[in-house]
């Protein structure tokens, strides 16, 4: 039998010391971008996806290990372990076929069997099941007995059918069987709630569907769940019974004997009745957990593309919460994004409001020397943005923001403690600025679900959706690496070995003591040892330290190594630093040790060439389109610049400026053949896109990133019964029904 960290190596194309290892350094606390970042020669260079597909799998297969010593345990206080079913438990390499083996002798509610087995019917059951050519009434006739409440042989045959059908149900075999042929077989059918026509009319696509089990994609199986659980659609599993039954037929009927008559019966039952729901249910969890997985890898993606998203940097910064009625409220903020001022202006309340708020904003702009304007894009986002632009203030850039998620921190608590004497409207507004300013930094304040990059995330598995989305935050946040001596607890707290207690240790430690002046100075703060001291290092800078090696990603470990390399040279750190010619001179072989390898050392001439370097994109302006501000302004055929707000499996989801994301769906995102968007976009990209179908009444935008005039026209097809690689899928390529439509008056 395979070891956990064979399995491993094995299920990820690994060997086993790099499995081994990378759990070694899980279990004595070591973090995955540590892990990945900082020990490279023990691992054999595995990247952070990797260790922590090692540090989950591992996971998993403790799990199951504490499962199987639980049913053991349970089996041998109930007397009925023996060498064969042990073996068996031993043996089992997934936590269903461990629960299918256990099923049988799991305690359960009263059955039919069960009452059967009470009556005193299970040695018929036996019996029939050996299907011998003996008369079945004969036997079965002496199991009638009054007193038991078996009056009849016919009720003594359905009793006994009745345990027969149960063994069938949790036959561990058969139940591997018919979970396999669901799988292949069974489809999703799908219809609207009759009378719902109208008020489900977001579900149209799925008012009659149907779709193979193995072929759905995740977002029409959550789109379906999302249906039925909202009352608007019905959904229902669809196997061909006839086919399951023949199976089930095959593997328990031996022969043509009466009693062989009676175990058919048995295995109609045990279908229809325990097995067929039984399946639906498993395949139902089974298909929802493969599209909850897909959903949060998509939405993980997502969000980080969006956390990494190009900061603007350190400018002094006017931000705009938009308002009609309330106002616009307006705040200035310096370089570090601290709050100067607020204000409230009206500029879409009348004439002589206007050009008071016109007069505000350019007194505030030179006041407070501003050199960007930060607009998020709510209601009255674009109204408010023309109003800016007709300004035409000099030598200051003025950008649209997202603001999804800046209302769920200005009522948050880290929000109400960091500003607590303003209001909800205020926090809105700084959040928006320093949003602009750098994205990280203040996105991470907000739950992940919070930032506007997923379309099911509240449909999926919750607790392993923030398990993933607290990876994608930690891996962002130590990939670009904080500023110690400016950073905020919120971020702090995401930096490998630190956590929330720690974070909020050195921000009191910094107000106390001043700013950090090199990194061995963290060892003085209050419960931060040297465990997480090592963790945490190499991911924090500060800039314009003492020793410059503490402003890049060189581990302090390695500090003696590249004072070692400069001392070879005769030059100090800092002309490493400066001087390529010098840095290329280094034999690196040289200094290839037991504890350092070639991928560290490479790593650490990388960070000497640009020490602390941001990772993230330049930073580049964006404005959208003039006068396009509403669903209405639309026309088909516009050209219009975007921005990706959203990446889903069938598409990309870009914002035009009208407070209506539009879909560019797969087959609209390229001249070419694409599997996956991600070939050709990234959230927060900036693109051009075309205008090819606009749907008020479902409130829907259709684009096309295509160059040429005119999509090849489809093809029509019967959705029922459809194989799945023909039918057109509910988002429909509207370019082509366009054109479709077209040739038909050409």
């Amino acid at each position: 039998m395979l070891t956990h960290e064979q399995r491993i190596a094995s299920d990820l194309s690994l060997n086993d010391r790099q499995v081994r290892t990378t759990i070694q350094l899980l279990d004595e606390g070591a973090t995955v971008p540590f892990i990945s970042r900082y020990r490279k020669e023990l691992t054999g260079s595995l990247d952070e996806i990797q260790v922590a597909a090692i540090r989950d799998r591992i996971g998993q297969l403790r799990d199951l290990d504490k499962r199987r010593e639980a049913i053991i345990k349970s089996l041998t206080e109930l007397g009925k372990l023996s060498p064969e079913l042990q073996s068996k438990l031993e043996e089992a390499e997934t936590m269903a076929v461990l629960e299918d083996i256990y099923l049988p002798y799991k305690p359960k509610r009263k059955t039919r069997a069960s009452v059967a087995r009470e009556k005193g019917l299970e040695p018929l059951a036996d019996w029939l099941l050996k299907q011998e050519q003996s008369s079945v009434e004969d036997f079965a006739a002496t199991f009638v007995n009054d007193e038991k409440g078996v009056s009849s042989v016919e009720e003594a045959l359905a009793g006994a059918r009745d345990i027969l059908a149960e063994t069938i149900a949790e036959h561990a075999e058969t139940r591997a069987q018919m979970r396999d042929f669901f799988m292949e077989n069974g489809s999703f059918a799908s219809r609207v709630v009759p009378g719902k026509e109208e008020e489900a009319i977001k579900y149209k696509d799925y008012y009659q569907w149907t779709e193979p089990l193995k072929a759905a994609p995740s977002h029409r199986i959550l789109a379906m769940r999302r249906g039925e659980k909202e009352q608007m659609l019905y959904l229902d599993v669809e196997v061909p019974d006839d086919e399951a039954i023949a199976l089930i037929d095959n593997r328990f009927v031996k022969n043509a004997s009466p009693a062989a008559l009676q175990i058919r019966l048995a295995v109609q039952d045990s279908f229809k009745r325990l097995l067929k729901p039984s399946m639906e249910t498993e395949v139902r969890l089974i298909t929802r957990k493969r599209a909850d997985e897909e959903a949060i890898r998509v939405f993980a993606e997502n969000a980080r593309q969006l956390l990494l998203a190009a900061p603007m940097g350190s400018k002094r910064t006017l931000a705009i919460d938009p308002g009609f009625r309330t106002g616009c409220k307006v705040v200035c903020l310096d370089e570090q994004g601290k709050l100067l001022t607020n204000t409230t202006v009206y500029p879409h309340n009348g004439t002589a409001k206007e050009a008071e708020a016109a007069h505000q904003i350019q007194l505030l702009v030179k006041q407070y020397q501003i050199e960007a304007i930060a607009i998020g894009n709510g209601t009255a986002g674009r109204e408010t943005e023309d109003f800016v632009r007709k300004l035409q203030i000099p030598d200051v850039i003025v950008v649209m923001v997202n603001e999804s998620g800046a209302s769920i921190y200005s009522a948050s608590e880290v929000a109400r403690e960091e500003f607590p004497d303003y209001d909800i409207t205020v926090r809105g507004a700084v959040s928006i600025g320093r949003r602009l300013m750098d994205p990280l930094a203040e996105l991470v304040k907000i739950d992940p679900k919070s930032i506007g990059v997923g379309q099911y995330q509240h449909d999926v598995d919750q607790n392993k959706l923030q398990e993933s989305l607290a990876d994608t935050v930690i891996s962002c946040v130590n990939a670009v690496g904080v500023e110690l001596n400016t950073a905020s607890k919120q971020i702090l707290a995401y930096v490998s070995g630190l956590g929330p207690a720690l974070a909020q240790s050195i921000v009191e430690y910094r107000n106390q003591h001043g700013a950090f002046r090199r990194r061995a100075d963290l060892k003085k703060v209050p419960r931060l040892g040297e465990k997480a001291f090592e963790q945490a290092a190499g991911f924090l800078r500060i800039r314009g330290a003492e020793n410059p090696l503490d402003a890049s990603a060189v581990h302090p470990e390695r500090y003696a190594l590249v004072e070692e390399m400069a001392k070879d040279l005769g030059h100090e750190v800092n002309s490493l630093l400066k001087d390529e010619k010098l840095r290329k001179s280094i034999p690196l072989n040289k200094y290839v040790s037991e504890e350092v390898g070639l991928p560290t050392l490479n790593d650490i001439l990388a960070e000497l060439s640009k020490p602390g370097l941001d990772p993230r994109e330049k930073f580049e302006t964006f404005s959208f389109t003039e006068g396009v501000n509403t669903v209405n302004d639309l026309k088909v055929g516009m050209k219009l610049p975007g921005i990706v707000t959203n990446i889903t499996n069938f598409g990309a989801f870009v914002d035009i400026g009208v407070h209506q994301d539009g879909l560019v769906h797969l087959s609209q995102m390229a001249n070419r053949f694409i599997k996956d968007p991600n070939e050709v976009v990234k959230v927060h990209q900036q693109v051009e896109v075309t205008v090819i179908e606009v749907d008020a009444n479902r409130n829907r935008i259709s684009l096309s990133m295509k160059t040429e005039e005119k999509a090849p026209q489809a093809k029509k097809h019967d959705r029922k019964g459809v194989k799945p690689e023909k039918r057109q899928s509910p988002e429909t390529d509207m370019a082509a029904k366009l054109a479709a439509l077209k040739s038909k008056f050409s």
